[in-house]
Parts: structure tokens; sequence; C-alpha cells
């Protein structure tokens, strides 16, 4: 019987997320319920199998909606019946006092779980669902914050524990093979709550841009975030080699940094600052132009303050990060 291609789109980046893997590795999988990652968790116990990798089902209570609990179990069921080697449920404490917002306190809460996961599992990697469709979306939040680059490259395939063999998959595809494979996928109403900026962007924004401008524009999201993910991993390495350069006992040298190209002195200096001890939701780049403004516009500036009381000054040809009540 031929593959379906839905299933096949799935299939094929699972297999190349678990191809250095050994037998006998332990493969966690993160599951809400809902297409995407019940996609992915099939194919993980599908490829993972022909290894003989340990696949793990892990589905995160979050507890920010009535029945909750009763959907986590769903999920167990459901894991069990695609057969996963072990399921794991944990529930999760958001906190709403944070200041970061539902959505991103949630995410931490999640990441922390998962992470703790992984290391009582000793699982060699912790696979996530997000989608092509995720990636655009999360590009063109990161537009609208006029953040740079760094925000503009979206989420990154892999890091630590973690991958996103999915980043390529549009979610048409995961919706198709959970139909195809006969598996009942979690519509989650926070999905089509328009409170939430991410769901006005699937529903609204995406919509109205692939009609006015023509299709392909999730596509083109995605490839942007590509090419700035490179781009970026090459001046952040410029950048570190630029920083130890720099580095001296009573700060950085300020002959150093201003002969530097602004990218790269732009980048020193907000490394710096949160090295120091600014903290990072509240630097801004005015923050980091400020600071900028001490080696290639010095007029005699006493200081600059930022935020976490710290302050930048220049002395004895450095530049310094030191407390503000220091």
């Amino acid at each position: 019987m031929t593959l379906h291609p839905a299933v096949a789109a799935v299939r094929l980046p699972v297999r190349a997320a678990l191809s250095g893997l050994s037998a006998g590795d332990v493969v966690a999988v993160a599951c809400s319920g809902g297409a995407d990652s019940l996609a992915l968790a099939s194919a993980a116990v599908f490829e993972g199998r022909k290894r003989g990798l340990r696949i793990v089902g892990v589905t995160v209570d979050h507890g920010l909606q009535p029945g909750s609990a009763d959907q986590a179990e769903q999920v167990v069921v459901q894991l069990a019946r695609l057969g996963v080697d072990e399921t794991l449920t944990a529930r999760v404490q958001v906190d709403a006092t944070s200041g970061l917002g539902p959505e991103a306190a949630a995410r931490e809460a999640r990441y922390a779980v998962l992470e703790e996961v992984a290391s009582r599992l000793s699982a060699s990697v912790v696979l996530l669902g997000h989608t092509l469709d995720d990636q655009a979306e999360t590009v063109l939040l990161g537009l609208t914050r006029g953040s740079g680059g760094r925000s503009l490259q979206g989420m990154r395939p892999a890091y630590g524990v973690f991958a996103r063999p999915l980043l390529g998959v549009r979610r048409t595809d995961t919706v198709t093979a959970c139909r195809v494979e006969g598996l009942d996928a979690w519509d989650d109403p926070h999905n089509h709550d328009p409170a939430y900026t991410r769901v006005r962007v699937r529903e609204r924004v995406l919509p109205l841009l692939e009609d006015e401008l023509g299709p392909g524009i999730t596509e083109a999201l995605a490839r942007t975030a590509d090419q700035l993910r490179e781009d970026t991993a090459l001046l952040d390495e410029l950048a570190r080699s630029l920083l130890s350069e720099a580095g001296r006992e009573g700060g950085l040298a300020v002959a150093v940094l201003a002969s530097a190209a602004p990218a790269l002195r732009h980048r020193v200096l907000h490394r710096a600052a949160l090295a120091a001890g600014v903290p990072p939701s509240e630097l801004t780049r005015g923050h980091v132009l400020e600071v900028d403004r001490l080696l290639v516009d010095w007029r005699g500036q006493r200081w600059v303050d930022l935020p976490g009381h710290l302050r930048a000054l220049r002395r004895d040809g450095c530049l310094a990060f030191v407390r503000a009540d220091g």
C-alpha cells in the first residue's frame, strides 16, 4: 500500500531527527493531543520502533481550562494506543504574576517540566510538534515587535535536549495525517480564542496577507527565519570573538570596540549588559545605543542608567557596567 503523502511528510523529518540515536536510547515526545503533536507521536513510535528506541509520551496539564485533567488523561490513553513504551503526565503551576502573560508563562512552565522529565528519563531528545505554520506566526510576531534579526529567526530546529522535526511541515499535513491514521486529534479552544495575539495572527492576519499578496506567505516567512538564523549564528560567533578581544580587567577596551562594525559592537554591548545583570526583558535597543555613544560619541557623559539598578560608564579607557548604588 502506498504511504499517504501527509503521513510521509511527517515521518520523514522525524526519521531524520532520530537517525543519530542508538537502540535503547530514550525519546520523549511532548503531546497535547492536538493534531501536530499527535501526528508527531505516531511518527516517533513508527520510526523509533524500527531503531529499537524507547518512546515516552509526555503530556503537560497547565490547569488553565476546566476539565484539563480529563483531557490529559485522554491524551495518555491515545498515546498508549499508539504504542508508546511509557506515558507520563505532569501538572504545572502557571505563574500568573510573572508579568509574562498567560501564553509565555505557560510556555516557561511547560519547558521547565519537560527539561526535568528529560533529565529523569535520561532522554536523548525531547520532540516538540511545532510546524511551519507555527514558525511563520512566530516570525510575523517578531516583526511586529521590531526586535531585530534574533526575533525574526523564529524557533530553532534544535537546542539543548529539544528538537522540532516538523518545522518544515504544514499544519494541514499533520491534520490530514491524523485523519488517515484514524487518530482523534483534540482541538484546543484556546487555539481559536481571539484574546490571544497568536490566534489573531493565525486566523486573521496570515489569511489576509495570503489574500492580498498571494499564496506562499507562510512558506516565505519560514524561509526568512532559516536565512536569518544562519546570519545570526555567524554574527554571534564574531561578537563572541570581539568580546574576548576587548576584555580587560577594568571592563571592555573602548579602542577595540569603537573600531568594530556597529552590528558586532551592539551585540557585544547587549551581551555584556546582560552578563552584568540587566534584566533581558527590560533591555531595549535604545539602552544599547545610548551605551554605544559612550564609545563612538564620547562627550564626557558621566554614565548611562540601565534597568536592574545598573549603569554603564567610561573610565580609564574601558567601558564598565557597575551597580548604580555602588
